[in-house]
């Protein structure tokens, strides 16, 4: 049985916030689309399972976590690859000297250097800018720890990022 056209609807409606959320979690656009289609897939084999009385959006968001974490876990049995995207992105900045770019990427690396723990609730929070309670209910986590790990990984990238714009800038002087 096909679900209903309102229900595609709305999950075709929730498909950008989707992507930008597997990309938050994967910084790769290549394993951000496989999340995205899995959580897509999973959400319309099992939509009969969907509550109308929740989000819509926040039910594809726990999904899409699930969809990652089993992802990493089956990756985790076989070969670690290094994150080359990141890389690709930083050495760009090292060829373009624009400001703007630096700051974007120097954001970019230190979001980087969050752990996973830290690095999802804040996307969400600050991105998708979904409540505590809906992070909670993304990530299966009790409230409280959602607040905590906000408060940790936004103390984490205001060191990351204040240690950096404190380096001395070297110019030459003629």
């Amino acid at each position: 049985m096909q679900a209903p056209t309102s229900f595609r609807n709305q999950l075709l409606a929730a498909l950008p916030r989707l992507r930008r959320y597997a990309r938050s979690l994967a910084y790769d656009p290549a394993v951000a689309d496989d999340v995205t289609q899995s959580a897509v897939e999973r959400a319309l084999t099992h939509w009969q399972q969907f509550d109308q009385q929740r989000d819509m959006l926040v039910w594809l968001l726990s999904i899409a976590h699930n969809a990652y974490l089993d992802m990493r876990r089956r990756e985790s049995r076989t070969t670690a690859t290094p994150d080359a995207e990141l890389h690709r992105v930083v050495d760009a900045a090292a060829v373009d000297p624009t400001e703007r770019m630096g700051q974007r990427i120097d954001l970019l690396a230190a979001l980087h250097h969050l752990t996973a723990e830290q690095r999802e609730p804040l996307l969400l929070v600050c991105v998708e800018q979904l409540s505590y309670a809906e992070v909670a209910e993304v990530m299966h986590i009790p409230v409280g720890t959602v607040m905590s790990r906000v408060f940790r990984a936004r103390a984490t990238l205001r060191g990351i990022l204040d240690a950096r714009s404190a380096a001395p800038v070297l110019r030459r002087v003629i």
